[in-house]
């Protein structure tokens, strides 16, 4: 009696197990295909502010001001330009299937956030300059074709809000250049 107990209780916990790992990859609304029904590749979109009851995105804090960028990096390298807020602004890139492969803050970066984003193609076929270093020209290595680039900016008092959403306004992610 106990073994076929503790087999079926072996059983359901693999299943759930597996269900938990495996729903990422089946969700049919995962961010990506949420976003694509709002913008267009290559193009930074500032989201509106969560309220109770509507947001672009799940869980989005609405302390903080959010921007996104559809990446699709088959058409050249990917230049991210985003300018630091008074407070907090981070830029993460995720993998269209949600997979966060880097992260950086005003806080390492200085008053701007520059970088390029490209596949590990075109990073191999990028000229060797020795003029040129890390410090000159941070280059981040994408696992995939396509994802996203998200930009968050902490916004301190409620009367700031328009201040720093003008502020990444003047950000920019776009192909080449």
């Amino acid at each position: 009696m106990l073994l076929p107990a503790a087999f079926t209780l072996v059983l359901a916990a693999i299943a759930h197990i597996v269900s938990i790992l495996a729903m990422p990859a089946l969700a049919e609304r995962n961010a990506y295909a949420r976003l694509s029904e709002r913008t267009d590749a290559n193009v930074l979109v500032l989201l509106p502010d969560p309220t109770p009851r509507e947001t672009a995105l799940p869980m989005m804090d609405p302390a903080f001001i959010s921007a996104v960028c559809l990446y699709d990096l088959s058409e050249g390298a990917l230049k991210v330009r985003v300018p630091a807020t008074a407070d907090y602004t981070s830029v993460s890139f995720y993998t269209a299937e949600g997979l966060a492969f880097y992260a950086l803050s005003d806080q390492a970066a200085g008053k701007v956030i520059e970088l390029d984003l490209m596949t590990a193609s075109q990073k191999a076929a990028l000229p060797e300059d020795e003029e040129i270093t890390a410090a000159d020209r941070l280059v981040i290595e994408s696992p995939a074709l396509e994802g996203i680039v998200a930009v968050r900016a902490f916004v301190r008092e409620r009367g700031m809000r328009e201040l720093v959403r003008k502020q990444l306004e003047a950000a920019s992610c776009s192909v080449g250049g």
